[in-house]
């Protein structure tokens, strides 16, 4: 599985980014015409074994966002992305170059999502470490995918202990067919531009 798995996601992800790069022009000039920042942004995420790497994306947030706000995931009408940002995020353009994650082997194509090193959970007022929610370190027997059962079928705004739980179940579950599938439904709520939907995304 493994290996077939692995065969799978190069071939997919070079297929992607032979017929992608039109629209990495068209993505790179609305970017430098929204605001004038860099193109790309990368920034460290944790892998299988709990390495590190660099995860590649399309900028959508203002310049250095992050060091105002610090890292958590974004919410709805988050002042921190832009106005190009926002379509790259509904559409999940933002993360086209993280194909060539999935070519370096950083990344699949599905897994659970990659978290980034020291990323908090905001509930309320509270500011609650990632790692000390149970669930976190099991994720790290894969590597984190482009799309998977919790980025698919969770809530935006599920509590990460529970998104875990999604994670978990596709570790226990991984096939060939539910690669497929789950690529399948990504491609589709993509076209319907629904990825920062909150609730049902299908």
């Amino acid at each position: 599985m493994a290996i077939a798995k692995r065969i799978f996601d190069v071939a997919l992800a070079g297929l992607g980014l032979a017929l992608s790069w039109p629209l990495w022009l068209v993505i790179a000039a609305l970017i430098k015409l929204d605001d004038g920042g860099p193109v790309f942004y990368t920034q460290p995420r944790v892998g299988r074994g709990g390495v590190t790497f660099r995860g590649y994306k399309f900028r959508s947030m203002h310049v250095d966002a992050e060091a105002w706000f610090g890292p958590r995931q974004a919410a709805g009408d988050d002042v921190r992305v832009t106005r190009v940002g926002r379509w790259l995020r509904v559409t999940a353009m933002d993360e086209l170059p993280q194909l060539l994650n999935i070519l370096r082997g950083d990344m699949s194509f599905v897994g659970p999502r990659a978290l980034m090193p020291e990323e908090i959970e905001t509930p309320g007022a509270a500011r609650v470490p990632l790692a000390s929610i149970p669930g976190y370190a099991a994720r790290h027997r894969v590597r984190p995918g482009l799309t998977g059962l919790a980025q698919v079928f969770a809530d935006r705004d599920l509590p990460r202990r529970q998104k875990f739980r999604y994670d978990l179940l596709y570790i226990r579950r991984q096939s060939f067919a539910l690669d497929l599938r789950l690529i399948a439904l990504s491609l589709w709520i993509t076209a319907r531009g629904r990825w920062e939907r909150r609730g049902v995304k299908l």
